[in-house]
Order: C-alpha cells, then sequence, then structure tokens
C-alpha cells in the first residue's frame, strides 16, 4: 500500500473556491483504480492534513499524473495554498484492531 500525506495551509481568500473545487478531485481521486480510501483533517491552527490510501505506485501514480488533477494542483501552487509539503509512503507493516460491539 502507498500512502501520500499532503499537509498545507490556505491562503484566506482562496477557502470558497477551493472549497468548491475539492468535492471534484475527491470524486477523481475515488475513480482511480487503486484507489483505497482518503480523509482530510484541519487542525486547530489552520493546517489542512489529507492522508490517501492507494493499493500501488502505479495507482498512486496514476491520480498524481491525472490531466485534472495536474490542472488543480497548478492551481493550487498559483492561488490556493500559502504552504504545502507531499510525502509518499510505502506501508511496511499494517495493524488493525476492530472492537467488537455489543
Amino acid at each position: 500500500m502507498i500512502v501520500t500525506v499532503f499537509r498545507s495551509r490556505l491562503r484566506p481568500e482562496a477557502r470558497d473556491e477551493y472549497m468548491a473545487l475539492a468535492p471534484r478531485m475527491a470524486e477523481l481521486a475515488r475513480t482511480t483504480p487503486g484507489y483505497l480510501s482518503h480523509k482530510s483533517f484541519v487542525a486547530d491552527d489552520g493546517e489542512r492534513v489529507t492522508i490517501v490510501e492507494f493499493e500501488s505506485e502505479e495507482a498512486q501514480r496514476a491520480w498524481s499524473m491525472n490531466a485534472e488533477h495536474v490542472a488543480a494542483k497548478k492551481k493550487g501552487r498559483e492561488s490556493f495554498y500559502s504552504e504545502y509539503s507531499i510525502q509518499v509512503c510505502t506501508v511496511a507493516r499494517e495493524s488493525r484492531f476492530p472492537a467488537k460491539r455489543a
């Protein structure tokens, strides 16, 4: 499994435009073969973190190279983000603990 961690800070004036585009990017990610999941979080200090899981490096690369996603990334650099970082990681080990429900 490949996990992408995308950390960012939005420019205040870009919030509305970003929020209008984000659902489309989520939809595109979900339709990429090999997509597993994604979740986004916003910290109290305004930092945004999105964690995306793909089955393979090839699937993650396909998402990264999707033409609409490439255009959105360009828009992000030009006007949405004051800063961001991306980490693409290979999962070495995973464990889960599902609690039993009564």
